[in-house]
């Protein structure tokens, strides 16, 4: 099973981070990072840029054609700042990997099951599920 682990951060873990040597955040993050892939179910990870540098923007498609705006967007407690995708024998499993993860007050893990192509077998005839499998293979996914 595939899980993905959402970081969050409140206006509180924003401030607690302050606190803390920026290289020392680096080190833990790193040393967890390690572990999973030492243990083998780290399948992909990434921190996200800060919304406010500029990068960041929305794409609303309540209207055709869809609205682009530029972030910052949101409250602090709707934005996330990176992920994990892990891959574990159970939603047990990912639950102690996650419950590993050394993040500070305020700060949390959304934990999400990601779909995979058993979760179609009722559509197993249609075209797009059927090349989806070829594409995971192409681009190297377990």
């Amino acid at each position: 099973m595939k899980y993905m682990f959402i970081m969050r951060a409140t206006a509180e873990a924003v401030e607690a981070s302050k606190e803390i040597p920026f290289e020392e955040m680096i080190n833990k993050m790193g040393a967890y990072n390690e572990s999973l892939i030492k243990a083998g179910v780290m399948l992909a990870g990434e921190g996200l840029a800060d919304v406010n540098e500029g990068s960041a923007f929305v794409v609303d498609f309540s209207d055709e054609p869809p609205i682009i705006t530029d972030g910052p967007y949101g409250e602090a407690h709707e934005l996330f700042n990176g992920f994990w995708i892990v891959q574990v024998a159970s939603k047990e499993e990912a639950a102690e990997w996650a419950s590993r993860c050394p993040l500070g007050p305020g700060s949390k893990l959304e934990v999400r099951r990601v779909t995979e192509a058993d979760d179609f077998a009722d559509f197993a005839g249609n075209e797009y599920i059927q090349k989806e499998a070829g594409w995971r293979e192409e681009l190297g996914q377990r």
